[in-house]
């Protein structure tokens, strides 16, 4: 940790919101972020976590087009999903925002109009992919073909994922296009061009002044040796931020200019949210913080010489300066099963459907060992059961679980005292008071991986500590020494509650409160951990198993659904909502006026299939409603039943009988409909709010 920064802004990866989230997708970027937060938070740092989906791009648009239906809801399916999801695995992130929010609009074109005043953008007629069949030119991954340098045949129009290369579409061998597969025509288009080769000099000296890790530095200087071109930043598209000038209405900033700008609308919209508008400039234009972008090893480039160059640009026109990404610990990647996750060979696991079955803090800690820090690494099945079952169960669950069982079963569930400290006993506080300090540095550095298995160790002796010390002997042979081995188990359990809380964030806190401790693990204090802060006689809590050992039945049921293709599953998923309808203000709700109605008569109406006629009773005032619901309801089963009815709604004629308001139902994609009744008897006429 630097001592010379105030506070510490950190962002990880926006992902695109066209996908739900998987293991690798973690362990690139959002796991180790979040280890890094909540290990600064302890630490009394001012930090603040953003980041948030990604939702503009070719990738968006061509999911969309597959499902036969608009981006918008694409995006707005992924982004609570994975948003959901995130919170379900306990990333703790200050805010997770939106591309397609105002805010980011609004920014994206002010960095855009910002770059045009200063004429550093540069209009650029070039030549484009253009597919006569569909009318259009072909941004991006709408055109696919054999990438020239590795031979990788599905390369795509902006990047090869096999080499890394970042490729222009006319540099594709035998590009298609992606929507109807024919072979597309060269044609010109302007656009708007970003000179990323003039900010090559500034860029190499700011590279040059930071330690960057080892695959890090290698892939930048790759690029630097290459030489840094000119790369455009419009396209030819209509779903993205429109481009704010006259004459470029039917193009939108590129999804790569504006994405990483994410980051900075999302701090805004946390600044909004607390009430304090102006309080982003201080995570982004004040020298005393310190910025972190946690990544994956495939936007390497994007934050440590796209990004920069845009901010420097921006730093040129002498309005505000904003701070440049000081560490990009950027991950490699995560194998599943010895293989790439692939979305379109069905081979991987997503996120949600994992902890489904298992529970987070398990993931979280297997994946915490398993992290691509320096290459790729895989994530199997067997290690995964291995490390809950050995170490989470066995170490951390089995030393909780006896020392707190003791206390409840031979001291009446209160600490006992320390009195008699031998050797043995002050070797375990040894343990104890050097751990935060080895701990600490590991995470610090982002040796997450070490930092974790640096933090079992202090379990591990633990065990050792409770075993050599003997206390079932000592119970009856020694009594003081027995208290004080139970004692310093107590405070070492407290240690270990908050070394591990950025790991095992749920299992912690359940530790501190069968601990029975004040306030939070999470908010105990990093430093705090080597303290023996548990008092004497303190009484402890119900107690709990922390881990559950997973059966060899559950894990090969898991191999075989990977196997297979098939997803992990638990509870059958929710099936998808129809899209939400547009905002309305508390305003136009109150105009509507929602009433217990009670049916005092019901019946069919003549020459119709989907009508009934039913008279109900609101207040002392008696009307005729029909309702197209005779498929799914006998007359004879509605009446008596309290319904809830717009009253104020404007009479309608339906095969000529008056309808004088209308009921409330629920219906299911398939058709299927229900009535909305009240859960208990309430008088008719009662305003429903």
């Amino acid at each position: 940790m630097q001592s010379d920064f105030s506070r510490t802004l950190v962002t990880a990866a926006l992902p695109y919101a066209n996908g739900p989230i998987h293991l690798g997708h973690l362990a690139g970027a959002y796991l180790p972020a979040d280890i890094y937060v909540r290990y600064l938070r302890l630490k009394g740092e001012d930090v603040v976590f953003i980041c948030g989906s990604d939702e503009h791009g070719v990738a968006v648009t061509i999911t969309a087009e597959k499902e036969g239906t608009t981006p918008q809801e694409i995006v707005d399916r992924y982004h609570f999903m994975n948003k959901e999801s995130f919170e379900k695995f306990g990333v703790s992130f200050d805010n997770y925002s939106r591309t397609t929010l105002p805010v980011h609009h609004q920014t994206g074109q002010e960095f855009f109009l910002e770059l045009y005043r200063q004429k550093i953008l540069v209009e650029k007629s070039e030549k484009q992919l253009y597919c006569e069949n569909d009318r259009m030119f072909l941004a991006d991954r709408y055109v696919e073909g054999t990438c020239p340098v590795c031979g990788n045949p599905e390369a795509r129009g902006d990047q090869c994922e096999k080499c890394g290369t970042w490729l222009e579409q006319t540099q594709l061998i035998d590009p298609k296009c992606k929507i109807c597969g024919a072979t597309p025509v060269v044609r010109e288009t302007k656009h708007w061009y970003f000179p990323l080769g003039r900010f090559q000099k500034e860029l190499e000296k700011y590279v040059d002044s930071k330690k960057w890790k080892e695959n890090v530095s290698g892939y930048i200087d790759s690029w630097l040796k290459e030489g840094l071109e000119d790369r455009a930043i419009t396209r030819d598209l209509h779903w993205g931020i429109p481009v704010p000038l006259q004459g470029y209405e039917n193009k939108v900033i590129y999804v790569w200019f504006e994405a990483v700008l994410g980051y900075i609308s999302s701090t805004k919209e946390l600044s909004q949210k607390r009430g304090e508008p102006d309080l982003w400039k201080k995570y982004w234009q004040d020298g005393q913080t310190r910025y972190i972008a946690f990544i994956g090893k495939d936007n390497i480039v994007f934050h440590t010489l796209i990004f920069p160059a845009i901010l420097m640009a921006w730093n040129m026109g002498g309005k505000s300066n904003y701070i440049l990404p000081d560490t990009v610990p950027a991950n490699e990647f995560l194998n599943f099963e010895g293989k790439k996750f692939s979305k379109s060979r069905g081979w991987g696991i997503d996120l949600k459907d994992f902890i489904e079955v298992f529970p987070a803090d398990t993931l979280r800690y297997s994946l915490a060992l398993s992290l691509p820090e320096s290459r790729d690494s895989d994530f199997y099945w067997k290690d995964f059961q291995a490390r809950v079952n050995n170490e989470l169960a066995d170490t951390l669950g089995n030393f909780v679980n006896r020392t707190l069982q003791f206390v409840q079963r031979y001291y009446d569930g209160k600490i006992p005292a320390r009195t008699k400290v031998g050797k043995l006993d002050e070797w375990a506080i040894e343990q104890m008071k050097k751990a935060p300090g080895s701990v600490g540095n590991l995470f610090g550095d982002f040796r997450f991986r070490d930092g974790v298995v640096e933090a079992m160790s202090l379990a591990r002796a633990a065990n050792k500590y409770f075993n050599d010390s003997e206390p079932w002997r000592t119970r009856k042979d020694d009594p003081e020494q027995c208290a004080t081995t139970i004692n310093i188990c107590a405070q070492l359990t407290r240690s270990l509650a908050i070394l591990l809380s950025p790991v095992l964030p749920n299992a912690s806190e359940d530790i501190w409160k069968m601990l029975k401790l004040d306030g939070t693990a999470a908010g105990a204090g990093w430093d705090n951990a080597a303290e023996m802060k548990v008092e004497s006689g303190k009484e402890t809590g119900d107690l709990k198993i922390l881990f559950t050992k997973i059966e060899d039945s559950t894990i090969e049921e898991q191999i075989r659904k990977t196997a297979s293709g098939e997803p992990a599953v638990g509870p059958a998923p929710l099936p998808e909502a129809a899209p939400i309808k547009p905002e309305i203000s508390i305003d136009d709700f109150r105009k509507v006026d929602l009433r217990v109605a009670k049916i005092v008569a019901c019946e069919k109406v003549q020459k119709s299939e989907k009508l009934l006629k039913l008279e109900v009773q609101i207040g002392k005032e008696k009307r005729q409603i029909v309702a197209g619901i005779s498929k799914h309801y006998k007359p004879e089963d509605l009446v008596g039943k309290n319904i809830i009815v717009v009253a104020n709604l404007a009479p309608a004629k339906l095969m000529g009988l008056e309808s004088n308001g209308m009921l409330l139902a629920a219906s299911t994609e398939d058709g299927k409909l229900t009535v909305l009744t009240t859960a208990t008897d309430i008088d008719s006429g009662s305003t429903v709010r």
